[in-house]
């Protein structure tokens, strides 16, 4: 009986578990000496497969859009007047910088304190990111000894040469030192049209809606590394071993940086600044500051010469919302 019972025990399980019954089933004890080699191979083979050819007009696309917005941005600062607070990061574009008291003060010892104002150059509008230039994109990993090894490259630069795009060396090694030769608003204003101005910004701001959705697609097919605790950005699969990471420096993990997938606004930072709309007051107040909308400055800084924005950043703009009640 017992036997029998087994029988039929076994034959409904088969009916009614065919499939699951049927799979193979696979030891856990795998020889990984002998298929070390074989992952190796194939990690080493893959960087056949790159760059992608569909992606190399992308990559060219982005690299074009950029050369556009830094050659706008720059002309721009010659006409547009732009301020950079001396103890921040905060930038402000218009002719009086406004008097939100957000500042941290000098060392962060300070808080909510009205900012300082000084001339802001390229940098304040552009916001730099770098990373290490790779020859290929699987190449081996970047030990903390070997940082002094690799140069410093524009990331936005990096993921194109990995793409396939046509870059210039002199183009890739100085586009870092760019913003050193564009003064801020120091200089006397160049004599441009008002016609001449807004073609200038509109290009620049539809230059600058390319590059990131260009950037946006070369992300989706190229890895790319950004640290959780600092800006650093990679562009590969995997992030180097440098240990420049500055949160844990005093502690276990000795400075190493914890990777995760980067986005389009760590490689391409957007730099939101307060908007300033035509029924606002002409300084921006602090006791307002629930009112006014925001903008990126590259945005912002073509809206000051005429270009029209986007209709995507109305709502943050808040352009259809109400001025505040300055008593």
């Amino acid at each position: 009986m017992a036997l029998v019972r087994r029988r039929v025990g076994s034959y409904i399980c088969s009916e009614l578990c065919g499939p699951v019954m049927n799979q193979r089933l696979y030891s856990s004890r795998v020889d990984w000496k002998q298929l070390r080699p074989m992952i190796l191979k194939r990690i080493k083979n893959r960087a056949n497969d790159y760059p992608i050819k569909r992606m190399i007009p992308v990559a060219q696309e982005v690299f074009n859009a950029r050369e556009i917005v830094t050659r706008g941005v720059s002309t721009l600062l010659q006409v547009v007047p732009v301020h950079s607070c001396k103890f921040c990061p905060e930038v402000h574009i218009g002719a009086v910088g406004h008097q939100m008291k957000s500042c941290h003060g000098f060392k962060r010892m300070i808080k909510d304190r009205a900012h300082e104002w000084g001339p802001g150059c390229l940098n304040d509008i552009l916001v730099p990111v770098e990373s290490f230039h790779l020859e290929n994109t699987f190449q081996d990993e970047i030990k903390h000894d070997q940082r002094f090894d690799f140069t410093r490259v524009p990331a936005v630069l990096e993921l194109c040469h990995q793409a396939g795009a046509d870059i210039p060396d002199g183009v890739m090694h100085t586009s870092g030192t760019l913003s050193a030769t564009v003064k801020g608003n120091d200089t006397e204003p160049a004599a441009f049209l008002p016609e001449e101005l807004r073609f200038i910004g509109q290009r620049t701001l539809e230059a600058w809606e390319r590059l990131r959705l260009g950037v946006t697609k070369l992300l989706l097919v190229y890895p790319s590394k950004v640290c959780e605790h600092c800006s650093e950005v990679h562009i590969g699969p995997s992030g180097h071993k440098a240990r420049m990471c500055g949160v844990f420096k005093y502690e276990g993990w000795r400075g190493k940086h914890k990777w995760k997938a980067a986005g389009v606004d760590d490689l391409v930072p957007p730099k939101i600044v307060w908007h300033q709309r035509p029924h606002d007051p002409p300084v921006l107040v602090d006791t307002g500051r629930d009112y006014y909308g925001h903008a990126p400055a590259v945005i912002e800084l073509c809206m000051q010469v005429g270009a029209r924005a986007p209709p995507k950043y109305h709502c943050m703009m808040k352009a259809q919302g109400l001025a505040p009640l300055i008593k």
